[in-house]
């Protein structure tokens, strides 16, 4: 049994564990512990310096330690539940305790109502009773878990079964869902909300506030979805007044180590932001895109549905959907075709878009005159090609649309 695990698990309790052994152990029956008392305890320093002697709170405090090491642990594993203890009833002390004493703590669970437990608990000293009480003890399933060395603000609403993990900081104003993981001095702060089943890696940052000259301090958000992973050093930062008023991660993105997401950002479903990855204020990224590592967006740009942009790459632009673009300046190489064969494609599809890519890139005509081209062409009516028909329409900044120059020698097959 991890005894300090289980102790961080009781609500409001003494900040120093005051079990040092557990001797018997019948689960869901009775438990017999062990707290050794020394001079060098550090409530010693100040109750009765001259004699000292163990406070009684202290002793049903251990007691209270040990009937939730009794009602949180099976035998095998320990519960997702937290007690808070409620009451204590018929409480004697009958001798003092003083250091260089082995008190024996006796828990049995005498009766269980939904969540309230009651149990008779005994501290004993060489077999002298020392102090005897009925304890009431709730068992609250699926709360949530908080190291001792975070920082949680009582106005945050955690979710059942969320784990805050040590020195993680939570503002005010945040709101997390169900089962979230909170690593290792991850710091959220601001109108941050978040869904279920997040993981958040040590050492993140969300929530914070933009880093926009324009900002003063209005209450914008950051809203995110279900399902994420953040790897450490991640930083996410709120919307604006001037923008969106909101940066919004959609649900089961996967983002890799030291990623930026700026105010503003509007990142969509399943997509993969690689290592070191940026987008910079008002970026767009749609459902599916896979960002290579370093890849930098320039504010106010859009990456479409199944785009793929290569390592490195610096985008100026929107980065048509289904592609893949590279480069710095980035470059379109055309349809990124095993991109949409994994992710499950028609092969019509696929050959619908490969289409219209070549009205696009390989044709002698301009934009315009492609996008004219390409809704005119009957054999081109799918959702996906109206998507990046409309897609490059929409676009306020322009689209990557120039192609790499062709080395000496180079094939001009396009896919």
């Amino acid at each position: 049994m991890d005894v300090a695990a289980v102790l961080d698990r009781l609500c409001h309790r003494y900040p120093v564990g005051l079990v040092d052994a557990v001797s018997v152990f019948e689960p869901g029956r009775r438990i017999s512990a062990v707290k050794n008392v020394t001079i060098n305890e550090e409530f010693f320093q100040g109750h009765f310096p001259e004699v000292p002697l163990m406070p009684g709170v202290l002793l049903i405090e251990s007691l209270t330690q040990a009937a939730t090491l009794l009602l949180l642990y099976d035998g095998e594993q320990v519960r997702n539940a937290r007690t808070v203890l409620r009451r204590v009833t018929g409480t004697k002390f009958r001798r003092q305790v003083t250091p260089g004493d082995q008190v024996t703590l006796d828990i049995e669970l005498r009766r269980r109502r939904g969540p309230i437990a009651r149990l008779s608990a005994v501290a004993s000293v060489a077999g002298q009773v020392a102090a005897e009480a009925e304890l009431h003890v709730a068992v609250v399933e699926g709360a949530a878990t908080i190291h001792p060395t975070a920082i949680v603000h009582p106005l945050a609403v955690l979710g059942g079964g969320t784990v805050i993990g040590p020195n993680a900081t939570i503002g005010p104003h945040v709101r997390l869902g169900r089962n979230n993981r909170v690593g290792a001095s991850c710091v959220i702060d601001g109108h941050a909300e978040f869904g279920d089943d997040n993981v958040l890696f040590p050492f993140g940052s969300f929530g914070m506030a933009p880093q926009d000259m324009k900002y003063r301090g209005e209450p914008t958000r950051l809203v995110v979805g279900s399902g994420n992973t953040f790897r450490e050093f991640v930083t996410i930062h709120r919307g604006t007044i001037g923008g969106r008023g909101a940066t919004r991660i959609g649900n089961r993105n996967f983002v890799m180590a030291y990623c930026h997401v700026a105010h503003d950002c509007l990142v969509g479903n399943d997509t993969i932001l690689s290592h070191g990855t940026t987008l910079g204020g008002h970026v767009d990224v749609d459902d599916f895109a896979i960002l290579g590592g370093y890849a930098g967006v320039h504010q106010f740009c859009r990456v479409g549905k199944y785009a793929f942009i290569g390592g490195f790459s610096a985008c100026t632009k929107d980065v048509l959907p289904y592609s893949k673009t590279v480069g710095n300046r980035a470059r379109i190489y055309g349809l990124n075709t095993i991109g949409l064969v994994r992710r499950g494609f028609q092969p019509d599809t696929v050959r619908q878009l490969k289409a219209a890519y070549r009205y696009l890139l390989v044709s002698k005509l301009n934009a315009t005159q492609a996008l004219d081209r390409i809704a005119q062409d009957g054999a081109l009516d799918s959702p996906e090609v109206r998507y990046l028909v409309s897609f490059i329409r929409e676009a306020k900044r322009g689209v990557v649309l120039r192609r790499p120059a062709r080395r000496s020698g180079e094939s001009a097959s396009d896919e």
